[in-house]
């Protein structure tokens, strides 16, 4: 009996040990731990009074619901998942509820409160989110992502400097908001459009979007920080001929240039140069969870080996540095230093975390 009994302790100690240095392992990352993560902050949006808009509707973000509606899915394997968490049905149903009521709901953003041309922004930011989130919900687009698509093409400028793009919120706020952004926004349209498939591009009217779309990323290209340059290579995965094979590279290389010793990347380091943020404090130089995952998303996007230097470091400084305790990956505040704890202070760390999910998921 005691010699079981020491067994069974030294059996238990032995398992112990090893669950112990498992859970230790930075090697390691824990998707139950993320999909928390980011419940929890999507839930917290959904409610906050500050995101709530008419008809009981709700801002959708680019910081923090946008990216979460396109990685949470991912998510949904590893935890045995068979279909959306309620937060992510909740933000599944605002997105739908707009794009049904498009002509009735008001702008997220409007001319009397923030002055012209807001609500025209406002009204083109919100096309494309609403139809790079539809038509990521399944393997060909329903009948209501085809709808937000539509809606989104009626906004896109035919005439001017910027035709082909969108209008888009400037609120001076990199990496979204910022006098670049309309360029990151275009990009995201063009992944929406990619991810539409062969039927729905097919029209002649799609066609001709596509075109005009692309004429404007080619015209723009050369001024482009690399953070843009990384969603325009995920985009041109889904849609080619938006680069041509040296452009790739040529972005490609671009990272490697500015990937630190440790694997990863700062956002602070692929924004555009001249950036600053507003409060004279100093950008945050070492590696992020939001610039270390999104160039991970777009190196596997373009094809490039996650057994290769450049991405398999990548993906290690990500499979290292997720906070497993909180579960997210994190980032700071390119516009002023923020608490890292207060809601506003983890915008960058919900991006950030949603970006690592879908690195760390597609490169399995």
């Amino acid at each position: 009996m005691t010699m079981r009994i020491a067994l069974a302790a030294c059996l238990g100690l032995s398992f112990y040990s090893s669950t112990l240095a498992q859970d230790r392992n930075p090697g390691t990352w824990d998707s139950h731990a993320a999909a928390a993560y980011l419940d929890g902050r999507a839930e917290w949006w959904s409610g906050w009074p500050s995101a709530a808009r008419d008809h009981g509707t709700f801002c959708v973000s680019c910081h923090t619901a946008l990216p979460y509606a396109l990685a949470r899915p991912a998510l949904r394997g590893a935890l045995g998942e068979t279909g959306a968490s309620p937060a992510e049905r909740k933000i599944l149903d605002n997105v739908a509820k707009r794009v049904t009521l498009w002509n009735d709901v008001q702008p997220f953003y409007s001319d009397e409160k923030q002055g012209p041309p807001k609500s025209m922004e406002s009204r083109g930011t919100e096309s494309v989110l609403n139809a790079l989130i539809e038509v990521s919900t399944g393997e060909k687009p329903s009948a209501l992502a085809r709808e937000a698509l539509d809606h989104m093409r009626a906004l896109q400028l035919k005439t001017g400097d910027a035709k082909g793009a969108w209008p888009w919120l400037n609120f001076h706020n990199e990496p979204w908001e910022a006098d670049d952004s309309q360029y990151w926004g275009a990009t995201l349209a063009a992944i929406a459009l990619g991810k539409a498939g062969p039927d729905y591009q097919a029209s002649s009217p799609v066609q001709e979007s596509i075109r005009s779309l692309s004429e404007y990323l080619q015209q723009r290209f050369p001024d482009q920080s690399l953070l843009n340059r990384a969603f325009l290579l995920w985009a041109a995965a889904l849609t080619p001929g938006l680069l041509s094979s040296e452009q790739k590279a040529s972005v490609i290389a671009g990272f490697g240039t500015k990937q630190l010793e440790d694997g990863g990347w700062s956002s602070a380091s692929l924004v555009v140069g001249s950036w600053k943020r507003r409060d004279g404090t100093p950008l945050d130089m070492k590696s992020d969870g939001y610039a270390t995952g999104l160039v991970a998303l777009a190196l596997e996007q373009a094809g490039v080996s996650p057994r290769g230097p450049q991405l398999s470091r990548a993906l290690a400084w990500l499979s290292h540095n997720q906070d497993k305790t909180a579960g997210f990956w994190p980032s700071s505040s390119l516009n002023k230093q923020r608490d890292p704890q207060s809601d506003p202070g983890r915008f960058m760390s919900d991006a950030a975390t949603a970006y690592s999910v879908l690195a760390l998921t597609g490169a399995r």
